[in-house]
């Protein structure tokens, strides 16, 4: 039997089994129970909270073949055919691909056919908001006003783009992101019966990586499985992801609050050899700064505000003691205009040494900061060479400040090769991933290298090809193309895309009139090209 991966085969297939979408099952059993299920449902929420799967289970709970619709038996034939995506009656569509307006009218067509075994025919349409206007307008009096024997479950990503006239005729039901903690016990409970040996800080790990993605957890651990033949640690986790680990951000922290500004250059400067991200960095260090808020002005519930495991939460609110509720909005402060500044001069390093000094050095005097040893004090010299000698100081003064200019100017000439040498190597990217997976190389059409930041490649797409741009941010596609261009590289890459207002210029019509013999036969026959080739 060929391998099924976690997140297929972990699958919940009943209502038991969905993870953190407490309030979406409750909601669903109470409408079986009392007979008011309603005709058209949009299940709206972040990728892999378990939409999809909380359609099936509907669907098998209204056609199982047991009569015990709150608990699908999963045996009878009807439930093992949803499963299996092969239900006659249980028909799934992915508006991606089937968006069109003859997709819709063919629908329209097929509702008015029974059921062939259950009691009901049941529409899934996955990514719906991705369904064109033309085809949304086909929908809408089935919609209204469908048989009795068909259900419509529509789910969706991004539930704005639906057309407010569809959102009208359906219920909505609202799938959250799924907490840290709920993240950990479901790994552990794989984990538990796969068998594996996984480290414990592992767990958090890949449930802070996922960001409230529990397909997206599974597909991690899988991958760091594959990778480590099922010994997992907490240094593999970081080598496949790329994520910075808890004890960074606490050590960080712990040299800010002892003000070791030298400390906290060097320790930022190690995490760069290491090759964190400094963008992932920073982000993990205001949420740091804003879980140290949260113990240091309530002594409720930390684990739960917190969303971390208990010696997690434990370590934060004993740091917390150690710094005051000010030192820490400054902190948020600083770090934001860090965030903030990185983007108006397209580099990262500068602005975080920046934030990290300013809050380290808080409160110490410029003689500490830069621990420049006190002078024994003389008598004064005469005016005259006092005033040479302020000179002279304020000289060198001057070529301190004007370090840091000269440092950020090698630093862009630097990105600049860098942006340079991967645009030369463009087409031999291109020509590789196309070996490797066409519909990749495909969506790569409308894109183009935008800019460089140390190791994070940025490629841009046209507005208009923004579906080109989330088809390659899906995770099997991301994860191709940073491995292809570390490849031809010969080091590691991570790439980050976005949309930009640029469009692609327009070929220029090849001006077949300036051949001399052309011309002579248009002029003499007073013709024009109508055809080429």
């Amino acid at each position: 039997m060929s391998y099924i991966v976690f997140a297929r085969k972990w699958r919940p297939q009943n209502f038991d089994d969905v993870v953190g979408q407490e309030q979406v099952v409750k909601t669903l059993k109470n409408a079986i129970v009392s007979g008011r299920l309603a005709h058209a449902y949009i299940f709206a929420g972040p990728r892999g909270v378990g939409k999809t799967s909380a359609a099936r289970i509907l669907a098998k709970a209204l056609n199982c073949q047991t009569g015990h619709p709150l608990e699908p038996c999963n045996k009878c034939s009807s439930c093992i055919e949803i499963t299996e995506a092969r239900s006659l009656d249980v028909i799934e569509i992915d508006g991606a691909s089937n968006r069109g307006i003859d997709d819709i009218r063919t629908l329209r067509e097929n509702v008015k056919f029974s059921p062939v075994h259950g009691k009901f025919k049941i529409y899934i349409i996955d990514e719906v908001h991705q369904i064109t206007s033309e085809g949304f307008n086909a929908l809408l009096k089935t919609l209204e006003e469908p048989p009795a024997h068909v259900k419509f479950i529509f789910a969706t990503t991004h539930p704005q783009k639906v057309p407010s006239t569809i959102l009208s005729r359906c219920q909505p039901l609202e799938f959250r992101r799924i907490s840290n903690i709920q993240i950990i016990q479901q790994l552990k409970k794989i984990v538990l019966s796969e068998k594996l040996n996984v480290a414990e800080d592992v767990f958090l790990a890949i449930a802070k990586a996922s960001d409230g993605s529990l397909r997206d957890a599974e597909s991690m651990l899988d991958e760091l499985v594959s990778f480590t033949s099922g010994n997992i640690h907490l240094k593999d986790v970081n080598s496949i992801l790329g994520v910075v680990e808890q004890e960074y951000l606490f050590e960080l922290a712990d040299k800010i609050i002892k003000k070791d500004t030298i400390g906290v250059l060097q320790f930022l400067d190690e995490l760069i050899d290491q090759g964190k991200d400094l963008n992932q960095l920073l982000l993990n260090l205001i949420e740091h700064y804003r879980n140290l808020m949260i113990t240091r002005v309530t002594n409720l519930n930390h684990e739960k505000l917190l969303d971390l495991p208990q010696e997690v939460c434990q370590s934060i609110a004993k740091q917390s003691q150690g710094i005051s509720l000010e030192s820490i909005l400054t902190g948020f402060t600083a770090l934001l205009n860090a965030q903030e500044m990185s983007r108006r001069i397209d580099n990262l390093r500068i602005p975080l040494e920046i934030a990290l000094v300013k809050l380290s050095a808080q409160g110490k005097t410029p003689e500490s900061v830069v621990h420049i040893p006190a002078k024994k004090v003389e008598a004064g010299p005469p005016l005259k060479e006092h005033k040479a000698h302020a000179q002279e100081s304020n000289t060198a003064t001057a070529k301190v400040d004007a370090a840091p200019a000269q440092h950020s100017k090698m630093h862009i000439e630097e990105l600049t090769l860098a942006l340079e040498k991967i645009k030369e190597l463009w087409p031999q990217f291109i020509e590789k991933i196309t070996r490797v997976k066409v519909s990749a190389a495909h969506y790569l059409e409308e894109g183009k290298p935008a800019k460089t930041v140390g190791s994070v490649l940025t490629i841009g797409f046209p507005r208009r090809a923004s579906f080109h741009r989330e088809a390659l941010e899906r995770k099997e596609n991301h994860l191709l193309l940073e491995k292809l261009w570390t490849e031809i590289l010969g080091q590691d890459i991570k790439i980050n895309f976005i949309l930009t207002n640029d469009e692609p210029e327009p070929q220029k019509p090849s001006d077949d009139s300036a051949d001399p013999l052309l011309k002579s036969a248009l002029d003499t026959f007073k013709g024009r090209i109508v055809r080429k080739g």
